[in-house]
């Protein structure tokens, strides 16, 4: 039997929010943020078993297709995860888990062919890159507010160290406030590029073309996770101080452009950008 697609969008986009949220926690010890994301992946967890259940109904006569065990595995997965996270404190275990699970549930949605798109016109692989799509992008637009908080923090920092006052500088949030959305943005950013990219990798893996794993724009796009991870690790590990962090964070932005602009170029199958 055929499946429309709408219970499984639902189950990715609820997954990939549920990831942030996770993230969010781990890097700051939120515990809004964790309730949020067990929450929401509490929720995941009940789509799954009531599709698990439908299989096993539906299935009494023969074992299960290697679709409903990759789904079965998924699920296995956040089941262990949402245990790990009520009796123990190890969040960056069960957001390392969930990656996992997001990746293997997308694949096996993604590559089921009892799976049709919302809309008739497209194929389930056009789904799967519109949802890496909306994910690419709105990590970007995360980036792209943490650089402008990064930029002001500058301004209003050199502003004060040569003791410029101005209307301007009142208008502004404080060396404080400027660095703490810089990074809350970052943090919103840096699992939506996560959760892209897996879908990214997945939709190269269905395509049946590895090659394009070395194309310029997956290895930049690569090169931007890692300069924002670093730019967490300044933060958390390091603790340097505001003025570094922000240098840092432009720099991380100045990649975000080079992968936006140029690298679409020069890239085998994302030139569709500028069409």
């Amino acid at each position: 039997m055929v499946s429309p697609s709408w219970m499984y969008d639902a189950i990715i986009y609820i997954y990939a929010l549920s990831l942030l949220f996770y993230f969010s926690d781990f890097i700051g010890a939120n515990r809004s943020a964790k309730r949020m994301g067990t929450g929401l992946l509490v929720f995941v967890w009940v789509l799954q078993t009531a599709y698990l259940g439908l299989s096993v109904y539906n299935h009494v006569d023969r074992a299960y297709a290697m679709s409903e065990t990759l789904f079965l595995f998924s699920w296995l997965l956040v089941t262990v995860s949402l245990i790990i996270n009520r009796f123990f404190r190890i969040e960056l275990f069960v957001f390392l888990v969930n990656v996992v699970g997001f990746s293997v549930l997308a694949l096996n949605i993604f590559s089921n062919p009892r799976v049709t798109p919302m809309l008739g016109r497209w194929e389930v692989s056009d789904e799967l890159l519109f949802i890496h799509i909306t994910l690419a992008v709105g990590s970007y637009a995360a980036f792209v507010i943490a650089a402008v908080f990064s930029g002001m923090y500058l301004f209003l920092h050199r502003q004060l160290k040569e003791k410029h006052w101005s209307v301007t500088m009142k208008r502004l949030p404080s060396l404080e406030k400027t660095d703490r959305y810089a990074y809350r943005a970052v943090i919103a950013g840096t699992p939506l590029l996560i959760t892209a990219l897996s879908l990214g990798l997945i939709w190269v893996v269905l395509q049946g073309s590895a090659e394009q794993l070395g194309d310029l724009k997956v290895l930049n796009s690569l090169l931007v996770l890692v300069g924002y991870l670093y730019y967490l690790f300044l933060r958390l590990s390091v603790k340097a101080n505001g003025r570094r962090l922000a240098i840092w964070n432009l720099y991380a932005f100045g990649v975000v452009l080079l992968n936006f602009i140029f690298t679409n170029w020069l890239s085998g199958f994302h030139q569709w950008v500028w069409m």
